[in-house]
């Protein structure tokens, strides 16, 4: 159950005419009361005799009585209450018990109080109500509404429990603003999925992802198509930005602008100076073997998968200022990776980046040098440019993405062992489309390494298959019942031409992270083995090919991995 809190009003009778009116699109079906301060209140949409003007008038009554000068300018109080899709639909009577109990817990009219603030709650579907209220008491006083919208919050929670409702995640104050009811209203009229709000956060964050300063950073963003205007002091200093969808505009013909600190408290330009400070020493290569032959992007994601398995240990090692830290830096990888890939991968991705950026943010400070390998692989991802979907790169994404979504799975367990509810919930759907994603991108290069190592030598598949069956005896005949066991071998076949111990390097990938709960664990395996044969130096020279059937292609995850390294960089 979702209680909304809307803009203060000064016309009554206005807001009356709405909630009993038609609607927007003709939704508003049967609109009465079904609750108000006075049980005789006179209700226009049951009762043929009672008019919009009786009932306005005697909520304003005591504003009209107070003196002119002391009438407040927004007396009008407006609460919406609505409840899930998937919730029984409830009575009238429930609807009003429901109202009194949020007036009560807000501060509108409390239990017991015979000189509250007048109000009337008015239902026109069968999901929701409308609380209407005039801020003026009958003594002429003005109520105690501190904080009232997390107040009805807490009481929402406590009545999804009476009623059995869904239970709707607690916040804690840390959400970006939430899209105003008129801004979702005009998008759903122009026929956009998202609000120019929520448009608007996702480009600042994207420009943000791939910039190491200021500079870049508007270039990033003019290069998103979006309008920015910069306030600028007389010194010439810049003050702030704002930002503005191209033909978004308001009644008069203006651009509807948003500031960065309406768009999140973390894109204001004083925030973003300050991360900027921490990512001057950011440009260059990425410290991870380089192979030759490999594309830039390649290089990007498996420096990147060595920033995203750090920050999955730092997620577990008690500091929560360094995890609170790794959240921000695992969002802005997701937000590069959105960037840079294609087709249905860019889409889950995207979808991904929009759900975890709640998960980036808590009351939790976050030490800003802890993310630095993030940040940096973030910029590397964006620089590298775009990754095709296939072949090598496919392949590299794929690895990329088999540790993230446990990085943010890792996230959603951290949110929840802290109590933060919706982080918990935005964590949990962002790793579902991570998943989406992972399947689109890893698909092709696993069937291709899958049919390869079908196409092996019986001795080569039997040396493989004891070479598994002596480092992983627990998994052996798992691994070898799993659809994905011709994959294996084919990863173990190239790390071994590529002259990598594959028993030292097997040991090693199931050693990283537990196996059991994986759906496939021959998969994950595959993408461990592949970044793992990235990384590590090959103990001996790369073997001469040996002939392969006619019909069998090198599998695209296994290219790189053939090629003679270059030495590593020091981190």
């Amino acid at each position: 159950m979702i209680p909304r809190l809307h803009k203060r009003g000064g016309r009554t009778a206005g807001l009356l005419h709405y909630l009993y009116g038609p609607g927007t699109h003709e939704e508003h079906l049967d609109p009465h009361l079904v609750a108000a301060f006075d049980p005789l209140a006179p209700d226009p949409g049951r009762d043929p005799q009672a008019t919009y003007r009786q009932l306005q008038q005697l909520l304003d009554q005591p504003v009209n009585a107070l003196p002119e000068q002391r009438r407040p300018d927004k007396h009008v109080w407006h609460l919406s209450v609505r409840a899930a899709p998937e919730d029984p639909v409830l009575s009238d009577e429930d609807w009003a018990a429901i109202a009194r109990r949020v007036v009560n817990a807000t501060g509108i009219a409390p239990d017991g109080d015979e000189t509250a603030c007048r109000w009337a709650a008015v239902r026109h579907a069968d999901d929701h109500i409308h609380i209407v209220a005039t801020l003026v008491r009958d003594d002429g006083r003005r109520p105690r509404l501190h904080n009232e919208a997390r107040r009805a919050q807490t009481e929402a929670r406590a009545i999804e429990a009476d009623y059995g409702l869904r239970r709707v995640a607690p916040g804690d104050g840390t959400a970006a603003k939430r899209s105003t009811s008129a801004e979702r209203n005009k998008a759903e009229r122009l026929g956009q999925d998202s609000t120019s709000r929520e448009l608007l956060r996702e480009h600042v964050h994207r420009a943000l992802a791939g910039a190491v300063d200021e500079t870049e950073f508007f270039d990033r963003l003019a290069a998103e198509g979006v309008r920015i205007k910069k306030r600028v002091a007389p010194s010439g200093d810049m003050l702030g930005y704002s930002v503005a969808i191209v033909g978004d505009r308001n009644k008069t013909g203006q651009p509807i602008w948003f500031s960065g600190s309406k768009l999140a408290p973390d894109l204001s330009l004083p925030r973003i100076r300050k991360r900027f400070a921490t990512t001057a020493d950011m440009a260059g290569p990425p410290t991870v073997l380089e192979r030759s032959g490999a594309t830039a992007p390649v290089r990007a994601r498996h420096f990147a998968a060595e920033a995203s398995d750090a920050a999955l240990t730092s997620m577990t090692s008690g500091d929560d200022g360094a995890a609170s830290a790794q959240l921000i830096g695992v969002g802005e990888v997701l937000d590069a990776l959105t960037q840079t890939s294609g087709g249905t991968t860019r889409n889950e991705l995207r979808e991904a980046a929009r759900h975890f950026e709640r998960a980036t943010r808590s009351h939790i400070r976050a030490k800003e040098a802890q993310m630095h390998g993030l940040r940096r692989a973030a910029l590397q991802i964006v620089h590298s440019g775009p990754a095709l979907g296939r072949g090598p790169d496919g392949a590299a994404t794929a690895s990329l993405l088999d540790i993230v979504i446990l990085a943010v799975v890792a996230a959603a367990r951290w949110h929840a062992a802290r109590a933060h509810a919706q982080q918990a919930e935005a964590a949990q759907r962002a790793a579902d489309h991570l998943r989406a994603a992972y399947q689109a991108t890893a698909a092709a290069p696993l069937a291709a390494m899958r049919t390869y190592g079908q196409q092996l030598p019986d001795p080569v598949r039997q040396r493989q298959a004891n070479t598994v069956r002596t480092t992983l005896p627990h998994l052996s005949d798992r691994l070898q019942a799993e659809p994905g066991w011709n994959a294996l071998t084919a990863a173990l076949d190239q790390a071994e031409r590529a002259g990598h111990d594959t028993t030292a390097l097997l040991t090693k990938a199931a050693a990283r992270r537990e196996l059991d709960s994986a759906d496939s664990i021959s998969d994950v395996l595959v993408w461990r083995l592949h970044h793992l044969g990235y990384i590590t130096p090959p103990t001996t020279a790369p073997r001469t090919q040996r002939p392969r059937p006619a019909t069998a292609q090198v599998p695209a995850a296994a290219v790189v991995a053939n090629q003679p390294a270059n030495r590593p960089r020091r981190r």
